[in-house]
């Protein structure tokens, strides 16, 4: 078994699912925080806390030093923020956070490197055909900071991978659902459904996966899978008419009955945009996400599931979880 793992974005909303998943395997966990963040996790997990901006890091020496006596690091730290559609804070935090990361892998002459991106570097397929990490990425167009700037990361791990044998594993979530998002991200899209705030559904899709099955495949990836391979996470392939009934089934609510047209979506995004222009604030949507909305980001598990015995938890189970822990937390 490794020995001690170093855990980047350890409250997040996978984060907190890695550190619980390590816990549970008997693994000593360090977790890196930002500063003032209140520590997270129960006393009896026993992790231990390290603070410090991992993209603006107040002390280069100390970034550096605080994977020291760690076997193992898991770089889950990102900012999946997708509106604005340009923004230089995500920029900084994805790949200059990789930066860090990757400095403090080398400093602490880490046995496994394991680097969670996402399954949007690669390109998308169709349900018949679905995408897999041999696939070109396909999101260029779109002009979201998010996605191009964890291109960008990636090919920063790939790159230590060739040049500096940097024993790294890349495994690649798609769109996760399941308890314990808090702020809330991907989530949201069930209190968006359950409130009814959602008119129709566009015309596209992506796949769907339960948070938990991510946390273990990526703590599998510590002593599973290959040195450079990447790995995309993910589960069933819906188009948002299905994934939307699927869900509004789970939570007793009515579904969207009214299909978006892909023209009119990408016109409500350009109007966003301009709202946005105005005012100076972000609107309810953009152009960019209007655009991915209108496309089917679908995907295929199957080299991770062979690989890294990614589960495969159906997605109802997700959503039911999720919504119960909404409810225990007073989301609803």
């Amino acid at each position: 078994m490794p020995g001690r793992v170093l855990v980047t974005g350890a409250n997040g909303f996978l984060g907190r699912h890695l550190v619980e998943e390590l816990a549970r395997r008997g693994h000593a966990v360090r977790a890196l925080l930002r500063p003032g963040t209140a520590p997270p996790f129960p006393p009896k997990w026993n992790v231990e806390y390290c603070e410090e901006d991992l993209a603006r890091p107040a002390n280069i020496s100390r970034l550096t030093n605080l994977a020291d006596g760690c076997e193992c690091l898991i770089h889950a730290a990102a900012l999946a923020q997708v509106n604005p559609a340009r923004n230089p804070e995500v920029m900084l935090t994805n790949i200059g956070g990789t930066e860090n990361a990757l400095r403090m892998a080398r400093k602490a002459g880490i046995k496994r490197f394991v680097y969670v991106g996402t399954a949007n570097v690669f390109g998308f397929g169709t349900k018949r055909k679905p995408g897999d990490e041999t696939w070109l990425y396909a999101g260029r167009g779109y002009g979201l900071d998010y996605m191009d700037s964890k291109v960008a990361a990636t090919q920063l791990v790939l790159l230590a991978i060739q040049q500096e044998k940097l024993p790294a594993v890349l495994v690649h979530p798609t769109f996760m659902l399941g308890p314990g998002d808090a702020k809330p991200t991907s989530n949201a899209l069930l209190l968006e459904l359950y409130h009814g705030r959602l008119p129709g559904y566009p015309p596209g899709g992506k796949n769907y996966v339960h948070v938990r099955d991510v946390a273990v495949a990526t703590v599998n990836a510590l002593t599973m899978g290959r040195v450079g391979e990447s790995y995309i996470l993910g589960n069933e392939n819906l188009n948002y008419r299905e994934a939307f009934a699927l869900i509004a089934g789970v939570l007793g609510v009515a579904a969207p009955r009214w299909p978006i047209p892909a023209g009119l979506a990408t016109i409500y995004g350009q109007l966003c945009d301009v709202k946005t222009k105005l005012t100076g604030r972000p609107a309810q949507l953009n152009a960019a996400m209007a655009a991915v909305a209108n496309d089917g980001h679908y995907f295929t598990a199957q080299k991770a599931r062979t690989e890294l015995a990614l589960p495969q938890t159906p997605i109802t189970h997700a959503v039911a979880e999720a919504f119960d822990w909404f409810k225990i937390h007073h989301y609803v």
